[in-house]
């Protein structure tokens, strides 16, 4: 798995972020290119922003339980796999802003660093090493990009 704490991966996924317009479509799925740039913005949401409530004692422990092997393991996620309700974007989003916000968690947590990372808390599947937090965000960028051919 590529290490988006490095400023060359970073780089990398920028340029795949900014070869994306209005018009780009997806070869799989629902979501138009804005509602997937906003829809990837959410994992970067939980690091930075308050925007998303965190789960109760018991769904953090199904979470971590059920779903944390997927999401931070280096396995490639399934075309049209279910999602978590926070991570639906259903209503119409603007490309520009949703792009832009994307870009600028990126580079955020590049800059911030793997060192930053490790051991930090995730709301919904506990403290993470730097290589799991790698892996939740490189894989789900990758995914959703690939999605939609770059």
């Amino acid at each position: 798995m590529k290490n988006i704490f490095t400023k060359e991966v970073t780089d990398e996924v920028v340029g795949r972020i900014n070869t994306l317009t209005v018009e780009t479509q997806p070869k799989w799925g629902k979501m138009n290119v804005a509602q997937m740039l906003a829809h990837c913005s959410v994992s970067y949401e939980g690091v930075y922003t308050d925007k998303h409530p965190k789960p109760n004692g018991f769904t953090k422990f199904i979470l971590k339980l059920l779903v944390k092997k997927q999401v931070v393991s280096e396995k490639p996620y399934p075309k049209n796999g279910r999602t978590a309700p926070q991570f639906l974007i259903t209503d119409e989003r603007d490309f520009e802003v949703e792009k832009n916000r994307l870009i600028e968690y990126v580079l955020k947590t590049q800059e911030l660093g793997e060192t930053y990372f490790d051991g930090k808390e995730s709301h919904s599947f506990g403290k993470l090493t730097k290589q799991e937090w790698n892996n939740l965000f490189y894989k789900h960028l990758d995914h959703h990009l690939t999605q939609f051919g770059v």
